[in-house]
This record gives C-alpha cells, structure tokens and sequence, in this order.
C-alpha cells in the first residue's frame, strides 16, 4: 500500500498538467494580403517559378545550389541562372537587385524578401513569388528546418517578417 500511494499521486499529478488550448500544426490564413491579380506574368517568369518548383522537398543546405541541398539565395541564384538570366549569389546582394514595387503589384517570377530574425528588420531571407490570386501570395523558399517548400504571405510568420519585394525581369 505505501508504494501504491506515490504512484497514484505521480500518475494524477502528470494527468492534470495537460495544456488547455488545443494547438494544431495546420498552417493558418490568418492576414490578407492586398494584391492586384489583373496583370498576367510573363512566360520567363512562369518558366523560372515552374524551375523553382522542380526542387520542392530538397534539403536544406548553406551554399548549396542542386537537388543534394540549397539554401534560399541557392534557389534564387538556380532558377534564374536555369533561363539564362545572371543574379547575385546571396541575398544580401540579391535584396538590391532589380527595381523594388509595391507588395500589391507583386507577380509570378518576383522576389519577396524577409527578416527572419527576432527584433531586427534586415534582410536574410529570399523567396521566388509562385502565385498570385486575390487576398494571397504565395512563394517557393529554402526552409532552413523544412527545406525548399512553398509558404504564402497570408500567414502570421510570413506576413509580418515580410521587408520588401523586388522585380528583376
């Protein structure tokens, strides 16, 4: 009996430290964004998106740039270079390439840029816009815990790491 009884006080005290909200991994919505879906993008641009594409699940790597591992700067650097269009190697050169636009003329082929980084707003991270459609945007990137993925605006994380967008076509 006097060994029951730290048991049964250790299995409740571990039952009532249960959380009370309900979490769910799902990807979220949870913002709006504000763009013009009236333009068409250009065939170039649909061309790089689609090579983009082709990398979806690739690991991630610091300065890798094939199917073995990429890193987001890789991806941009790949994509571009795949239809004879010469870019920066890193974001930090890629975030003044090309001219910057408004968030809501962004378009198929464009790149979005982020910070990443907790209480600071430069640049680290890139991605390749992939969709535009009304109240989203959504881009293919180099996830450093995911890999490359395709993430979209309209989420929390992305929505308020989210610097600039910048067209280079």
């Amino acid at each position: 009996m006097k060994r029951l009884l730290p048991i049964l006080l250790l299995v409740m005290i571990a039952s009532s430290c249960k959380s009370k909200k309900n979490y769910s991994s799902k990807k979220r919505q949870t913002h709006t964004v504000k763009v013009n879906t009236n333009t068409k993008p250009s065939e170039e641009a649909e061309a790089i998106a689609n090579y983009a594409k082709k990398f979806n699940g690739t690991r991630y790597k610091y300065g890798g740039t094939t199917k073995r591992g990429m890193d987001c700067s890789g991806l941009i650097y790949t994509s571009f270079t795949d239809n004879n269009i010469s870019v920066p190697r890193t974001t930090s050169d890629l975030k003044s390439f090309g001219d910057w636009i408004d968030l809501k003329e962004v378009n198929v082929g464009d790149l979005v840029f982020f910070a990443t980084r907790k209480n600071s707003r430069k640049v680290n991270h890139v991605g390749i816009v992939t969709n535009v459609r009304t109240g989203n945007v959504e881009f293919i990137h180099a996830s450093t815990s995911r890999g490359v993925m395709i993430s979209s605006l309209a989420e929390k994380y992305w929505y308020f790491a989210f610097v600039q967008a910048r067209r280079v076509l």
